[in-house]
Order: C-alpha cells, then structure tokens, then sequence
C-alpha cells in the first residue's frame, strides 16, 4: 500500500477540483474503488486521491443526490484535475535515476 503523508498535504493548498472553491477545507479524498486497494477499513493508495472541499467530499461519500456512476465520474474527473495540478504547480517533478 502507497502512503506518503506530505502528497496529503500538498492537496491542501489546492482549490477544490470539482468546485474550484478554495475555502480551506480541501483535502485528498482517496477513492473508494477496490481497484485502487480500498477494502474494509482500508483507504486506497495516496496516489488515488482528489483535492475535494468539505461539501464536495461529503456529497461524494454520503451524497444520495448522486448515482454511483454519476459520484465516480466526479471522482475521476476531480482525481484527473488534482493530478494536474499537482505537476502544474510544481509539487511532483519526474526525477531520471
């Protein structure tokens, strides 16, 4: 399993990647698929995450506005975002060993 404490914090200083609110509440929101290593009381890799604000996670989770479908497509798209970002505003670079 991929833990990595500081990719966590990085995604705080994100705005929402579904909302674009910078509101500080965002955090990584790891996904909920077992495809990305979720299990009973296990979260997925750090990698699977997306910058989400508190209302936006909440609704992602425990949202019943939302089919599953509809809440992993937000999910994807916010994921696909965040990763962007992240290399966007220089807080991952490729290193060549």
């Amino acid at each position: 399993m991929y833990r990595n404490k500081n990719l966590l914090e990085v995604v705080r200083l994100s705005p929402c990647q579904h909302c674009n609110i910078a509101d500080g509440t965002v955090v990584a929101a790891h996904s909920n698929q077992m495809r990305d290593g979720k299990g009973r009381g296990l979260k997925a890799h750090d990698y699977r995450i997306a910058a989400l604000c508190f209302t936006c996670h909440a609704e992602l989770d425990q949202g019943r506005d939302m089919s599953r479908e509809e809440r992993l497509n937000m999910w994807e798209a916010a994921h696909r975002r965040t990763v962007g970002w992240l290399f966007e505003n220089d807080h991952i670079t490729v290193r060549f060993s």
